[in-house]
């Protein structure tokens, strides 16, 4: 029998997560490690710059790419801004028509990746468009029609796509503040508009600062929709230069001044947040008091949340179905098994993605929180960044990364056995899969980790003093209580991939399509109707997190 004393000091410290203040067990280093790899791996061409690269770059479009770049990032940021916040602050802070309705309703654009917003309201709007083609009809004339395909077409779809990342989080924090402060503001004899930006705002500024640095990401991420709009940025770039011109050192050139664009954002939302901190006392109080608004004003909140819900999802979703019945009508022979075969393809990947994921989470997860040494919570923190960089990096990443193991190993092979294996897991699923989990470790990671809050030490204590193994204690105890958390950061991690498009256009096997492809594919061809059903069932799969947001919204 074990003495107290070891039970105690197994339980805080089993040995199969290490011990010690600094120390990290192998298989969880191992995978912090390869999830670092390939940024890490982008990163370092910038500290050996090939400069007949960068003059070519910067003569041809390296300058129009940093220009774009840095409007589209002004641009969204701003817009989601004001949108994402306007609307979480009206529909919490005022009581008017449809109010309980638009909290739910005003998410669902987070459903629609920003490129299926993209080529839809591009068809919608270009020339040869519906809308464009009405005008002349009856107008004789639309020249004066504003050009969709530029900057302000790109910003306007990404702002609508992406302010929802703001407004959820805005949400959060305006329902979390204490009615407190806004009681005595009105004793004061602060107005609505003062009380907003003088109470609410700074008080919700972190929230809000998160929001915005996911929506930035999103949009420094994006090239497909950029493409559409012929507004090329640095993202679009690289993808440009690996898929147009399979140039593989300029491309990782480019990608790590992406990266470091990335680390820019990264920065901004940090500074946002700033130093200060805001306190809440009271925390049992009622949240902000909601005014009811009357007359023309609750019609007019009425209607620019009816406004923005038509446009940033009824109206592409439309225009989707409507597309989607015209296809079906016209399928030719054989189109079904094609779209059989991309949802299969799509599944797949999702399936093998989220699995891989969520198993390395919780290796990672545990590797943390029963070692607790510093190096392991940094190591846990800096594996979680993969989130943060855009997609063409961690792709560029990996090519470089797998292209070096396939030259090691074929170079290996053929001294032993005189036998040339050629590219071993350059464009294979392993590389693809290993993108994914880079790319959407930190989804997998956070529900993890907040599933095994749950796992106490007391427990764990009573198992060794049963003489339990530590897999058995691991399987009949931590794994159950840590299943919700499991098959929330699956089911995150599985509706993103569904949605990845970079990671899977760089990294994918020659000929292996997905819905997304298929999508990008299809647009960049114009053939809205062939695109219109995998851009459908990507939206519906994209419902999952937002039916997970408002049910967890409601319970509170």
């Amino acid at each position: 029998m074990m003495t107290i004393r070891q039970v105690i000091t197994t339980a805080k410290n089993p040995v199969l997560f290490g011990r010690g203040r600094y120390s990290l067990p192998a298989l969880p280093l191992l995978i912090a490690f390869l999830i670092l790899l390939p940024v890490a791996v982008v990163g370092s061409s910038l500290l050996s710059p090939t400069w007949e690269i960068w003059q070519h770059l910067w003569e041809t479009l390296l300058p129009e790419m940093l220009r774009n770049t840095a409007l589209l990032l002004i641009g969204v940021g701003v817009g989601t801004f004001i949108l994402g916040a306007g609307l979480a602050w009206l529909v919490v802070a005022y009581r008017f028509p449809g109010q309980p309705v638009f909290e739910w309703l005003l998410l669902l654009p987070l459903a629609v990746p920003t490129y299926i917003m993209g080529f839809v309201y591009m068809s919608t709007f270009d020339f040869a468009g519906p809308v464009q083609s009405f005008l002349r009809q009856q107008l004789g004339s639309a020249d004066w029609f504003p050009e969709i395909r530029s900057g302000p077409g790109a910003i306007l779809v990404m702002t609508l796509a992406l302010y929802p990342y703001v407004y959820m989080l805005a949400k959060a924090g305006f329902q979390g503040l204490s009615s407190t402060a806004f009681e005595a503001a009105r004793v004061m004899g602060y107005g609505p508009a003062a009380v907003f930006f003088r109470i609410a705002l700074p008080l919700a500024r972190p929230a809000i600062a998160g929001g915005l640095a996911l929506a930035l990401m999103e949009a420094l991420a994006d090239f497909a929709t950029v493409r559409f709009f012929n507004f090329p940025t640095l993202s679009e770039g690289v993808v440009r230069i690996w898929y147009g011109m399979m140039d593989l050192g300029a491309a990782t050139e480019l990608a790590g001044l992406l990266a470091l664009v990335a680390l820019t954002v990264i920065l901004f939302e940090l500074a946002l947040r700033g130093r200060s901190r805001y306190y809440q006392t009271g925390g049992k109080a009622p949240g902000v008091p909601r005014t009811q608004l009357t007359g023309w004003q609750k019609w007019a909140a009425t209607g620019i949340c009816t406004l923005v819900s038509a446009v940033a999802f009824g109206i592409p979703m439309l225009q989707l179905v409507s597309w989607a019945v015209g296809e079906v009508r016209t399928m030719p022979d054989g189109a079904a098994a094609v779209y059989a075969g991309l949802i299969g393809n799509s599944l797949l990947l999702a399936g093998l993605a989220a699995f891989c994921a969520v198993i390395a989470a919780l290796v990672l997860a545990s590797g943390v929180r029963y070692n607790g040494g510093r190096i392991a919570r940094l190591l846990a923190r800096v594996a979680t960044t993969g989130y943060a960089m855009p997609g063409s990096v961690i792709a560029v990443g990996i090519l470089v990364t797998l292209a070096a193991f396939d030259h090691q190993l074929g170079d290996l092979v053929a001294e032993w056995w005189d036998i040339s294996t050629g590219l071993v897991l350059t464009g294979s699923l392993v590389g693809l899969i290993y993108g994914y989990v880079v790319r959407f470790m930190a989804v997998a990671y956070n529900s993890v980790d907040a599933g095994l809050e749950k796992v106490t030490p007391n427990i764990t204590m009573a198992a060794r003093v049963l003489q339990a193994s530590q897999w058995r204690i691991l399987w009949r105890i931590h794994l159950p209580l840590v299943a919700p958390g499991i098959f929330a950061g699956a089911a995150l991690v599985f509706v993103d991939v569904m949605k990845e498009l970079p990671i899977t256009i760089m990294l994918r096997p020659f000929g292996y399509d997905t819905l997304s492809v298929w999508v990008w594919q299809m647009a960049a061809e114009s053939m809205w109707s062939g695109a219109a059903i995998p851009a459908i069932t990507i939206v519906l799969v994209g419902m999952i997190p937002v039916i997970f947001l408002t049910r967890a919204a409601a319970k509170k």
